[in-house]
């Protein structure tokens, strides 16, 4: 097979871009698959939106006869995942201005990128059809593959009841960087309304004691971790798991949380809400579903069948799936 470059603008720890790109080649390296990842050469003190012009002048120029398969905005790549989402959806969801220069270039490079591409992966069902939507693309040119996750044993929790003083509470989980988008104000606003549980918000937030404040005001006990290495311990501990955001192509978290056996809510924004059982699914991040979720908390048996439910489903999305039917679309592409 043709040597397989990756495009991604800069190498992060964070981020589920990153993630699927360490998993996948991985598995490239496994199969004696030869691969390379390009990054950004642009210097630090750029703007991001010069950064971005920056990079398609760098990798389109010196193309040649390369074979692209871009997780980054490019407008040449022979294949591009749409990890991303649709930025126009993205940008009307969020409000924001279409006139800040990132915005206008990130519009300008997705139009000639969808355009451009031989194929492109979409991570759910949602997201082809805002490709086919937004920008009038051929359906027969986009690909959905779900995301896919290393599948993992239950790890032992000992020392984070210990370190958190927990007894035998039910676990509320939020995991994820970038709390409005995400719904972060929702969770502490559902936590709000229920009874008998403990709720660990983890992740990465510049304004968090605003949402510590809020969760204050509203009698709200939430532990806010921060950024933790160990997540899967609170994926292990938790016995839910709450992710109401505003729009997500298809989040990783989801997965993770199922294949450790959480029962997972999330909103018909998120493409993950697309393997969930139906009454689980949000219709908006407002639809709180409190009745259910105190049900679940308060009802051992049927909390442990849909917790069951929930980790039979996370194993039918493997990162080696994931990877094959990625590679299939790489031959078709390259043949």
């Amino acid at each position: 097979m043709k040597k397989i470059t990756f495009l991604r603008l800069k190498p992060s720890k964070f981020g589920g871009a990153e993630n699927y790109l360490v998993r996948l080649t991985n598995e490239l390296k496994n199969k004696g698959i030869e691969y390379e990842i390009r990054y950004s050469s642009a210097p630090k003190f750029l703007s991001s939106w010069l950064k971005a012009i920056w990079y398609n002048l760098e990798v389109c120029i010196s193309k040649k006869d390369k074979f692209y398969f871009s997780l980054e905005r490019v407008i040449c790549p022979d294949i591009y995942r749409a990890g991303d989402g649709v930025h126009k959806v993205f940008l009307e969801v969020e409000k924001k201005s279409k006139l800040n220069p990132l915005h206008f270039v990130y519009l300008f490079i997705e139009k000639r990128m969808f355009k451009n591409a031989k194929k492109i992966i979409a991570n759910s069902k949602m997201v082809k059809q805002q490709i086919i939507d937004t920008y009038n693309i051929n359906e027969n040119k986009i690909k959905v593959i779900y995301n896919g996750i290393p599948l993992k044993p239950m790890i032992d929790f000992s020392d984070i009841k210990k370190e958190f003083n927990l007894k035998d509470e039910k676990i509320l989980l939020y995991v994820g960087s970038g709390f409005k988008r995400k719904g972060v104000k929702e969770v502490i606003e559902i936590a709000s309304k229920l009874k008998n549980y403990k709720l660990f918000i983890i992740g990465k937030e510049k304004k968090i004691d605003e949402y510590k404040s809020y969760a204050k005001s509203l009698g709200v006990d939430a532990i806010f971790t921060g950024v933790r290495s160990d997540v899967d311990k609170f994926y292990s501990l938790a016995d839910l798991f709450l992710f109401p955001t505003h729009y997500e192509p298809f989040s990783n978290v989801v997965l993770e949380a199922m294949s450790f056996k959480c029962v997972v809510f999330t909103t018909a924004q998120n493409g993950a809400s697309e393997i969930l059982d139906e009454k689980f699914i949000m219709k908006n991040p407002q639809d709180y579903k409190i009745d259910l979720i105190q049900k679940l908390i308060d009802n051992d048996d049927f909390l442990d069948d849909m917790k069951i439910k929930n980790y039979k489903i996370a194993q039918n999305f493997s990162i080696e799936k994931n990877v094959d039917e990625t590679l299939k679309v790489i031959n078709e592409t390259i043949n």
